[in-house]
């Protein structure tokens, strides 16, 4: 795709949207938030797909166990929603990175192809990466005429000015990376450190604005208190706040209001995740600020709505 292709669908989109979930849900404690933000979005979203993706750290021992970890948790989350229909729609990703292996198949790659290879430049599918980016870069891959059909929301790297590049989700799969900001697509980027890192809440106010409301907020509040023991408090702090991060790149379909992006050169992502630029590559957009307090009392309310079992 040339630029202006790539600028004219980087617009925001009208209307109600094709989007499909690539997530890593059981690393921590924000892709549950996201999923079931999204979920509670239905007003926006046509929802056609939600794909486990692998991860690697204090909660899984291998990126596969990671993957099949993440499938059961979104279920897990589908039951506390008491919405099991997106049972249906929710598939298995990739078991390895692609930095150990050549580009391999699975449920969710195929779903991506077949969904993606249905939509067009006119009527694109959005692609919400909130993980690895392993299942979106295979699929890309494996089928490169997708690229067309789609726009990406990557949250993925660090904010351009941080110190260091090394994002949980980049530095799991340099590989992948690469793939999603090398190919000339529509892109935003939402980067962790620096940027995404102030969308962030604390214990009292998910006291206050969650607790009873129904069942899933309540295990989103025990769980993400007992995140923060593992995480923040590992080394004998009192105080403590979590970035919701996953949340942010479904905010950005949802209003004009809750962020603010840029135009930027797609830069190159370096062996040493460092990134460097050429001012002769394709266009991304790039989100460079969040407006906490409009999205997260946006987040708060519709999931103090959902109504569980």
């Amino acid at each position: 795709m040339n630029n202006s292709q790539i600028i004219k669908q980087l617009e925001k989109p009208v209307g109600k949207i094709d989007v499909v979930l690539d997530t890593d849900t059981f690393n921590e404690i924000d892709d549950q938030y996201a999923l079931a933000y999204m979920i509670q979005s239905e007003d926006r979203f046509n929802i056609l797909g939600v794909y486990a993706a692998p991860f690697l750290n204090h909660h899984s021992r291998s990126p596969e166990e990671g993957m099949e970890k993440s499938y059961e948790e979104i279920l897990n989350v589908y039951a506390l929603l008491n919405r099991p229909e997106f049972k249906e729609i929710t598939f298995k990703g990739s078991t390895d990175f692609l930095v150990n292996h050549e580009a391999q198949s699975s449920d969710a790659v195929q779903h991506l192809i077949h969904t993606a290879l249905e939509h067009s430049p006119e009527h694109p599918l959005y692609v919400i990466g909130i993980a690895a980016a392993t299942n979106i870069a295979t699929a890309i891959l494996l089928e490169p005429k997708i690229a067309e059909n789609i726009v990406v929301l990557w949250l993925g790297g660090l904010g351009y000015e941080w110190h260091n590049n090394l994002s949980f989700n980049c530095r799991q799969d340099l590989v992948a990376a690469r793939v999603l900001l090398d190919t000339p697509m529509p892109l935003v980027q939402f980067p962790g450190m620096g940027v995404i890192s102030a969308f962030s809440t604390n214990g009292p106010e998910l006291e206050y604005w969650l607790r009873g409301k129904n069942s899933f907020c309540d295990y989103m509040v025990e769980k993400t208190k007992k995140e923060a023991q593992i995480t923040n408090l590992r080394n004998g702090g009192k105080v403590w706040s979590r970035a919701l991060w996953d949340v942010v790149p479904i905010g950005w379909l949802l209003s004009e209001d809750f962020m603010k992006d840029k135009l930027v050169h797609s830069p190159i992502m370096q062996d040493n995740h460092y990134y460097s630029q050429d001012f002769r590559r394709h266009f991304i957009k790039y989100v460079y600020f969040v407006e906490r307090d409009k999205l997260m009392e946006d987040l708060f309310e519709k999931l103090s709505t959902i109504t569980s079992i």
